[in-house]
């Protein structure tokens, strides 16, 4: 069975930083092109960061480039983002998803597969 799971959420003062991580099950990420998208309460999922397949090609949302970094390590199937200086607009739940195209994109109609969501929530 194909499957993402995303972890490493939680709470977090503001200026804070975590790193999110989307392990996968069934099949091998390095086929994979692989995005990050996030949902905050009232308001559609939005694209964060993406990855493409061999790592060559990356894209960041404007609100959280420059404080994060997407990087992939294919030996254990797994994608990592990394948010630093956290801000209380970051909150959210955090999706990962994994489409076959070369190249990322952070639209998520490119995408096939889709994890649960690790919430993120950042407050004082």
């Amino acid at each position: 069975q194909l499957q993402l799971v995303e972890s490493g959420g939680g709470l977090v003062q503001p200026g804070g930083s975590l790193r999110l991580s989307c392990a996968a099950s069934g099949f091998t990420l390095d086929n994979y092109a692989i995005g990050w998208f996030r949902q905050a309460p009232g308001k559609a999922r939005e694209g964060v960061s993406c990855i493409g397949r061999t790592g060559g090609n990356t894209y960041y949302t404007g609100s959280v480039k420059g404080r994060s970094t997407i990087s992939r390590d294919n030996a254990k199937n797994t994608v990592y983002l990394q948010m630093n200086s956290l801000k209380p607009e970051d909150t959210g739940v955090y999706y990962c998803a994994a489409g076959r195209n070369y190249y990322c994109s952070l639209y998520t109609t490119v995408y096939d597969y889709w994890g649960q969501g690790t919430q993120v929530t950042v407050s004082s």
